[in-house]
């Protein structure tokens, strides 16, 4: 779950903050692979980042 968490927190605008960037995200994730996340779940995460990125623009603040 931690992938998912960060890459939201990472990407959703807060009252303290603007969101990123989807392929900023994706890039600390991806360096974060097997330090601060399981290289195998982070490996997941990007084999099906096209998904990802469609749910997040449809779920987007505007």
């Amino acid at each position: 779950m931690a992938v998912a968490d960060v890459y939201d927190a990472l990407i959703s605008r807060r009252y303290y903050k603007d969101g990123m960037a989807h392929e900023v995200a994706v890039d600390i994730i991806t360096k974060g692979a097997g330090q601060h996340f399981d290289p195998d779940i982070a490996a997941a995460f990007l084999e099906i980042l096209p998904k990802i990125k469609q749910i997040a623009d449809s779920l987007a603040d505007n």
